[in-house]
């Protein structure tokens, strides 16, 4: 699909094609620090999801690679299991280890990806971890510009500001593509309803004003 500035991204019907396949996709926030029940949690959620999968492979993004949009780092995509097979056999996958899986989502992390597991039908747990840019890739993108993968994202988590330590420096604001946060007369205002709980704010925060809190405490 050819964008008016030249960009190529998914058709809603493609979408929708898509989305058919894929049961839900879960944002996981990776080097951020979360408080729930006074634990502090680190990678906790993503490090299980990677320790209890017999087999790992990492790959090129697909949709960064077919849109081409942005010069996010490509070699984002985790494989798990019984995915691990078409990885290596369809794209440029390569098997790596846990600890290899983890600096891929901290370098991502810091490329300001969203970290999202997915779950697709028929099965009971992720198969994929990936590393999603608005611009070009269909689950982030298409719920971004249509709503249409809405039905399939959703998150355990959601930020929580202090605002006594909040300074109104306005960092966090370009790290969100959920559009959650925005700069009005030099404050800072955010919108707790449209954050999914990606953490890429709390990780560059200057003031450490920013938590991620299991959603249902909200």
């Amino acid at each position: 699909m050819a964008r008016p500035n030249g960009e190529k991204f998914y058709t809603p019907k493609q979408l929708t094609k898509i989305a058919a396949d894929i049961e839900k996709a879960v944002t996981i926030p990776v080097n951020t620090m979360i408080e729930a029940e006074h634990r502090v949690f680190d990678l906790s959620e993503v490090e299980k999801i990677l320790r209890d999968a017999k087999r790992i492979a990492v790959q090129d993004c697909g949709c960064k690679t077919e849109n081409n949009n942005c010069d996010a780092p490509r070699d984002v995509c985790l494989s798990l299991d019984n995915e691990v097979e078409y990885s290596l056999e369809h794209s440029n996958g390569r098997e790596i280890t846990v600890e290899e899986a983890l600096d891929v989502l901290k370098k991502s992390h810091e490329a300001g990806l969203v970290h999202m597991a997915y779950v697709m039908k028929g099965q009971d747990k992720p198969g994929l971890l990936c590393s999603c840019c608005s611009c070009c890739c269909h689950t982030l993108g298409g719920l971004l510009r249509y709503g249409i993968h809405a039905e399939v994202l959703t998150s355990k988590l959601v930020a929580s500001d202090d605002v006594q330590r909040c300074d109104d420096c306005g960092d966090c604001v370009p790290r969100c593509v959920f559009q959650a946060r925005r700069m009005e007369n030099e404050n800072l205002v955010f919108d707790p309803e449209k954050c999914f709980g990606c953490g890429l704010c709390a990780s560059v925060c200057p003031q450490d004003a920013i938590k991620m809190i299991p959603r249902e405490t909200q």
